[in-house]
């Protein structure tokens, strides 16, 4: 079983950055990958990004490529979002979720999900 808590979201306007952090509770968190996804009112939850349990891959969807970046600090048990150059668009609660496949990139592989940070970009 893993646990997973984020934080960081919040109410900014377009153009601004924010940083979501999702802190786990294992220490074999080092063995799983990593993904956020997010999902806005009315829409289906949506892959944003991924990274391997190494942090040697990183994978992001079209729509955030170039303005967000994914990382993870293993020995803090802990993944983030880098959100950069944020737009309205963008606003969605937004959760990451863990998962032993090497199916990175689909939603019903992650088996641990956390409870999801508000992210509200204003225009």
């Amino acid at each position: 079983q893993v646990q997973l808590e984020e934080s960081g979201g919040g109410l900014v306007q377009a153009g601004d950055s924010l940083r979501l952090s999702c802190a786990a509770s294992r220490r074999t968190f080092s063995s799983y990958n990593m993904g956020w996804f997010r999902q806005a009112p009315g829409k289906e939850r949506e892959f944003v990004a991924a990274i391997t349990w190494s942090g040697g891959s990183t994978y992001y969807a079209d729509s955030v490529k170039g303005r967000f970046t994914i990382s993870r600090d293993n020995a803090k048990n802990t993944v983030y979002l880098q959100m950069n150059s944020l737009k309205a668009e963008d606003t969605a609660v937004y959760y990451c979720a863990a998962t032993g496949s090497g199916r990175i990139l689909s939603k019903g592989a992650y088996t641990y999900w956390g409870q999801g940070t508000q992210v509200t970009v204003s225009s």
